[in-house]
């Protein structure tokens, strides 16, 4: 912005902040800043002068100041002694005492299109053009070898004497390539040159000791110190990107220590190689210099981008607390057990609630209130661009979240999640709550993108922040999508291969009323009866009886029915509700569908086993397409040719295999991904029937969501049967269990990936069985005691041997009997074989 500012900062304690009179002085120049440096610049004289490089203009200015009569009456001024305009557009400068004068110093600067401009004080000397510049890079001034040192676009550092540019044809106008052919002047010719392979952030120059001369140069993601002819002395690989840096002085003979400031808002200190100290600092410095500041030896003084100085020294502060002498009194040991009984039965209280917070709800609520709200409608223009769903015109829905803070927060963060297919336009928006009673909304798009149902149409929104005490907190705010989002209006269907039928105590309701917008406006007649069309093809027909209490649906895949099945139960509910009816209830008596359950269960792990020995195998091709590699490698360099011996063809062979493996890899992927989200959907109605059947609570369907449906991602290397299987089996051993000997088997603590799914099968028979002869699930303390009461039936304890599985498997299938259903299962991806090359 052109503003010049020259400060002198005197605190009085450490940590105090800026006082008006630490500024000295401040001129509005007009022109943007690119550099200033302070030497001896005015000639007649070897007093100290500021020169400030413009992009077109060098000024040179004297500082001189007026004494007042108190310390803040001293008055500061500056006197402009000297300017060149420059033809061409500066980049950067540098200064010194070239060809060796005496009591002056030099300046040169380096244009934008690589030319070096020397100016002796007031009077302009020469320029030169530096051979194949494109783009300037920093640039410094060793006098100790009289040369300039840079980068040039080629990422090389390049060295260039003083003499030899002075001697060198004259290129004000760039024609010294024509000069040169016709042999007039001489040529520009570098010095030595060290390819470093980055682009160079900065350049420094030090010779502390007058026997040794170093010149560091900062890259992008190493620092190099080199010597005067060019060779490296030594390098270090940065672990962060570097923003500025400064070579100073070390207390230790023959080594160099060096700041560097990085974008992650560190300061390191290096001395030569190793890291001696690393400090956080506030802000991201874009230059660092080391000065003493009354009487303060090495502080650190540092500058940001946004115009943050810092001045701050390493060490600590010495404590001169001492802490008073505790008199001492006797002990009331009464009082003690008294206080001792009263915390421990805060903590017994504490467990018995099962993980509830310290603090009320209220508090944490208060200090941010979120809420979202699903648009009515779809969007006008369907924000849909990607999907993957066919020939249907995929609608997209606008959610929009409102968060209202009651404090200053910090770091508020608000994820989305809803599950896949789903997909969101955007999923993670930050926020800054600076005043308190600010709000904020934000506005995104789901739709679906796959031509596979979700297994829930919730979606959440997490918000994290913290307060200004620094305590982290979380909310969570949860939404419900519209079903006509994924779910068109359909021909309902006679016939069906799965069906359920869901009773309740109140007279049947239209199904028009509960489904307005699916209504078939051809069979406005038939109101008990309405067909739905997913997105991806499939159809659920759901029918309501006349004369019975009872509501049927049908499909002909049975992971389709859970939707449905939980939309219609919602409705029902609410719809009551609005009448005044409080006693509805939802029932289900027919048998547990467990057969069409374990053939998704089945489904799912098969392609877990093909994704793994697809893994395996290209894993080994991979390894045979690299040992060809070398083979050929090492025929290609051999001195003496020889025969490939059909080297080309295994090599043309092999990387045809990789390359139909790695598709198969990623087809197998998604068609993993759509069999997870089938089995959630099939578990997600397995646990609701449980509920109907059982009359379950709501802790207790929980209880199974939280055994049945993991929150973990579902890998090769943990996935959802073995995950599954140890969750049902603790609550066999535990609230489900009869005999003592049952709950002393203890778990293994390592989930590993099961051969087959036989096992989690009969523990998930078994628990339908325990739960149908009056067992109830439940984590507190006392649940593992052993239960007093008598089950109707009693409870079949855990298998220990194949002959009592066996039996087990036999009772449950007398229990639960249904009908077998075979769901087409598509072959493995088919890898074309090499015709015995391999061989």
């Amino acid at each position: 912005m052109g503003y010049l500012r020259i400060f002198s900062p005197h605190p009085v304690k450490t940590g105090d902040g800026s006082q008006a009179e630490d500024l000295l002085l401040e001129v509005h120049l007009r022109d943007p800043i690119l550099q200033v440096e302070v030497g001896k610049f005015v000639s007649g004289t070897e007093m100290l002068h500021l020169a400030v490089l413009h992009s077109r203009k060098l000024c040179v200015y004297s500082v001189s100041g007026t004494l007042g009569n108190v310390e803040h009456g001293n008055q500061y001024q500056i006197k402009l002694m000297y300017e060149h305009n420059l033809q061409r557009t500066a980049c950067n400068m540098t200064y010194g005492s070239f060809g060796g004068v005496k009591g002056r110093d030099l300046i040169c600067i380096q244009s934008m299109d690589g030319m070096l401009m020397v100016f002796e004080q007031e009077s302009y000397a020469f320029g030169r053009f530096l051979p194949g510049s494109l783009l300037p890079g920093p640039l410094a001034y060793s006098s100790r070898t009289d040369s300039f040192i840079t980068v040039s676009s080629c990422r090389q550092v390049e060295s260039y004497k003083y003499q030899v540019l002075a001697f060198a044809t004259d290129a004000d106008k760039r024609q010294e390539t024509e000069q040169q052919k016709l042999g007039s002047g001489k040529r520009l010719v570098v010095d030595w040159t060290l390819n470093i392979g980055e682009q160079a952030l900065d350049i420094c120059i030090v010779s502390f000791n007058q026997s040794v001369s170093s010149v560091f140069v900062l890259g992008e993601r190493n620092f190099f110190c080199l010597k005067d002819n060019g060779q490296i002395r030594f390098m270090k690989k940065l672990d962060c990107s570097p923003s500025c840096f400064l070579p100073y002085c070390s207390v230790s003979e023959g080594t160099i220590n060096t700041l560097i400031g990085n974008h992650n808002s560190m300061l390191h200190i290096y001395q030569d190689v190793t890291l001696k100290w690393a400090t956080q600092l506030p802000h991201i410095p874009v230059a660092v210099r080391v000065g003493c500041l009354h009487d303060l030896k090495g502080v650190i003084v540092t500058l940001s981008d946004d115009g943050h100085l810092q001045c701050s020294y390493l060490g600590t502060d010495p404590s001169l607390f001492q802490a008073p002498k505790v008199e001492s009194r006797e002990l009331n040991y009464d009082e003690l057990d008294v206080e001792l009984k009263e915390l421990q039965k805060i903590i017994k209280d504490v467990n018995k609630s099962q993980g509830t917070a310290l603090w009320p709800m209220t508090e944490r609520e208060d200090d941010l209130k979120v809420s979202a709200t699903v648009s009515p409608s779809f969007d006008s223009v369907s924000q849909a661009t990607d999907a993957e769903v066919g020939t249907d015109l995929v609608p997209s829905v606008t959610v929009k979240v409102t968060l209202q803070n009651r404090t200053v927060l910090q770091k508020v963060k608000l994820s989305i999640y809803v599950q896949p297919p789903l997909v969101l336009t955007r999923d993670q928006f930050t926020f800054e709550f600076k005043t308190p009673e600010m709000t904020s909304t934000v506005a995104f798009s789901v739709y679906l993108k796959r031509s596979y149902m979700p297994s829930t149409l919730d979606g959440n929104a997490v918000v994290s922040y913290s307060r200004p005490t620094g305590i982290p907190r979380v909310i969570q705010c949860k939404f419900r999508l519209p079903l006509k989002l994924i779910c068109l209006p359909g021909q309902p269907s006679k016939t069906a291969s799965h069906k359920l039928t869901i009773d309740t105590n109140k007279p049947p309701v239209s199904l028009l009323s509960l489904f307005p917008g699916f209504a078939n406006q051809s069979e406005d007649d038939q109101v008990n009866v309405m067909g739905f069309r997913f997105l991806g093809g499939s159809r659920v027909t759901l029918l309501a009886s006349k004369t019975s209490q009872r509501y049927r649906i049908q499909s002909e895949q049975f992971e389709d029915l859970w939707l449905i099945t939980n939309e219609l139960i919602l409705r029902l509910q609410e719809y009551f509700e609005k009448q005044g009816i409080k006693d509805f209830a939802c029932s289900f008596s027919g048998s547990m569908p467990l057969q069409e359950y374990f053939e998704l269960i089945d489904r799912h792990f098969e392609l877990r086993k093909n994704g793994e020995k697809l893994e395996e195998l290209l894993s080994e091709r991979a390894v045979q397409f690299r040992a060809i590699q070398r083979r050929l490698l090492a025929r290609f360099k051999d001195k003496t040719p020889a025969p490939l011996q059909h080297l080309d063809t295994l090599l043309d062979g092999t990387y045809k295999q990789v390359t139909a493996l790695a598709d198969a890899v990623e087809e197998n992927r998604g068609d993993l991904l759509q069999s997870l989200s089938r089995l959630q959907s099939a578990t997600r109605l397995l646990i609701l029937l449980l509920g109907l059947w059982q009359k379950l609570s709501a802790d207790q369907l929980a209880l199974l969501e939280a055994a049945f449906l993991p929150l973990q991602e579902d890998t090769q290397e943990l996935g959802w049967e073995e995950t599954a299987d140890a969750a049902i089996s603790h609550l066999l051993k535990t609230c489900l269990s009869k005999s003592s000997k049952e709950q002393a088997l203890n778990l293994s603590s390592q989930l590993d990936a099961p051969k087959d799914t036989s096992r989690l099968k009969k523990h998930i028979t078994l628990l339908c069985d325990r739960l149908a002869k009056g067992g109830r699930l439940c984590l507190s303390t006392d649940a593992a005691a052993p239960q007093p009461m008598v089950m109707p039936g009693g409870c079949t304890p855990i298998p220990e041997s194949e002959l009592e599985e066996r039996a087990l498997e036999q009772d449950s299938a007398e229990l639960f009997t249904n009908h077998r259903h075979l769901i087409a299962e598509p072959p493995m991806p088919e890898v074309p074989p090499l015709q015995g090359v391999l061989e």
